[in-house]
């Protein structure tokens, strides 16, 4: 149906319900691949995914954490697509093909937009398994509670528990000498 500015009726909801968390899905899209274009074509295929299947969002439902999931399925679907991909082989314009291996360490742009955490903070998070660090992103940076992960990642709660602590146990290791160089602990502490 369309209204008297000619706009759906359906675009006006979207944009009134799922428009709003943008910003939210776009920061977790970033800190999730760790590059910012991946990041934008992250948010654009789940906000494109949730367009497109809005018509079966319930309003009593949390539309962020149907978002997220939406952004985490597509994620993942994305990563496996780029492990199948075979290796580049591109011309150099002299004595042959060079062959390109396919870009799989995970690494993060040193260009990313400015950030709240420091860059060793934030290629520790980046380093995590992606089981722990959609968790800790959900849970630490996000803020949301274990019921909404829970849902979001289509897994018992006990589980989201387990993941957030072994995610924060692994990034703790990982930080304990960074966290002695800037005060955060005692420089004669153990680990």
């Amino acid at each position: 149906m369309t209204n008297r500015e000619g706009v759906d009726d359906k675009e006006l909801e979207f944009e009134r319900i799922a428009l709003v968390h943008l910003d939210t899905i776009y920061n977790a899209a970033l800190r999730l691949t760790g590059h910012t274009s991946d990041a934008e074509d992250l948010v654009q295929e789940t906000f494109l995914k949730a367009y497109r299947f809005f018509h079966r969002y319930r309003e009593d439902n949390n539309c962020l954490a149907w978002l997220f999931r939406i952004m985490k399925n597509s994620y993942i679907n994305r990563f496996r697509q780029k492990s199948r991909e075979p290796a580049m082989v591109s011309n150099d314009g002299q004595d042959g093909l060079v062959f390109e291996p396919r870009d799989t360490s995970g690494e993060p742009d040193k260009e990313m937009l400015d950030r709240l955490l420091d860059d060793e903070v934030e290629q520790a998070v980046q380093a995590l398994p992606d089981e722990f660090k959609m968790v800790v992103l959900l849970s630490d940076i996000q803020g949301l509670q274990y019921k909404e992960i829970a849902d979001i990642l289509s897994c018992p709660i006990g589980t989201v528990r387990s993941r957030l602590s072994r995610g924060r146990r692994l990034l703790k290791r990982q930080l304990w000498a960074y966290a002695q160089d800037h005060g955060f602990v005692d420089k004669d502490a153990v680990l």
